[in-house]
């Protein structure tokens, strides 16, 4: 299945400036999520993430994968309606800058899933590059 920006807005409550997922190309319910983000100029964190060599945030990198496990989550029984927020981050690395022009794909596996506490392994590539990896932990919660 596949989720164009209007669902994805549908399933997690993030908006511009901060949602960071364009599409959804692979969904499997709470198990495993592929996103996009297209990576432009015109993102407001370019302006001061550096004017003069413009690179993605690594923390926002992460909250990217973040939100692609919140979607996958969101379409299980019993979470509609709730939000994924972070608990924790382990093992996060980051391995390519991310610039202007890259479409970053977010792909996330979720690990494991119970009593609404999640844990997925995330990475981001642009293209065959690997730019970031994390193990992300997260809570289901009412919005």
């Amino acid at each position: 299945m596949e989720l164009d920006i209007l669902q994805i807005q549908e399933r997690i409550p993030h908006r511009y400036p901060f949602l960071l997922v364009d599409k959804i190309t692979e969904i499997e319910a709470g198990k495993s999520a592929v996103g996009v983000k297209n990576v432009t100029i015109n993102e407001p964190f370019f302006q001061g993430h550096f004017p003069q060599k413009p690179l993605m945030p690594g923390v926002l990198m992460v909250e990217a994968l973040a939100q692609v496990a919140g979607i996958a989550c969101s379409e299980v029984e019993g979470n509609e309606g709730k939000i994924g927020v972070f608990t924790g981050i382990d093992n996060c690395k980051f391995r390519r800058q991310v610039v202007p022009g890259d479409v970053l794909r977010l792909e996330i596996n979720i690990t494991a899933f119970r009593r609404g506490i999640g844990k997925a392994e995330g990475k981001a590539y642009v293209g065959e590059d690997l730019a970031c990896s994390a193990n992300l932990t997260f809570a289901m919660v009412n919005k």
